[in-house]
């Protein structure tokens, strides 16, 4: 296991039955609280590739996102729930394992050809980070990946995303 992984795991505190019983929550702010981690993890993430703009998914892809995207020297978009964005917008929605949910993004916020990354905290069943490929795809920018701290391997999420190329800091 690598020092960076290594990092991230020690800081990543389980909570059991949240936010409902049956559900072991992967709680980050003991890593976003630990400065040293903290940059390590933003700059991993933002040495994935360049690109043009970093797509934050609401609300934890945020925390993630801006710095990342201050760090790539590349805009950022944050992609958010239905109703959130004050401007024209593109709605994508899509199926979760309780109900269904739609992300927006605004209509200009990219210009045709740019290069994104979408960037996340967690990827679990992948249904969230698909509906942002679509959505950026639609809005005429180019996904160049997918870049998220903690992918939750059981849930195979990394299925849903054929073709398209992800890059999780860790495997849990």
């Amino acid at each position: 296991m690598s020092e960076l992984s290594t990092m991230i795991l020690d800081r990543i505190r389980d909570v059991p039955d949240y936010p409902t019983p049956g559900i072991l929550f992967k709680d980050i702010t003991p890593l976003l609280a630990d400065p040293v981690a903290l940059v390590a993890v933003v700059d991993a993430l933002a040495g994935v590739r360049q690109v043009d703009k970093i797509v934050g998914i609401e609300a934890r892809g945020f925390i993630l996102a801006a710095p990342v995207a201050y760090r790539a020297a590349a805009g950022f978009v944050p992609v958010r729930k239905k109703g959130k964005l004050p401007a024209e917008t593109l709605e994508e929605s899509y199926d979760l394992e309780y109900g269904s949910a739609t992300l927006e993004v605004h209509r200009d916020a990219f210009t045709p050809g740019d290069s994104v990354l979408i960037v996340d905290d967690v990827l679990a069943t992948g249904g969230t980070a698909k509906a942002t490929v679509e959505l950026v795809e639609r809005a005429g920018a180019q996904v160049a990946g997918i870049a998220v701290l903690m992918e939750l391997g059981i849930l195979k999420g990394r299925e849903r995303l054929e073709g398209v190329d992800l890059h999780s800091l860790v495997i849990v």
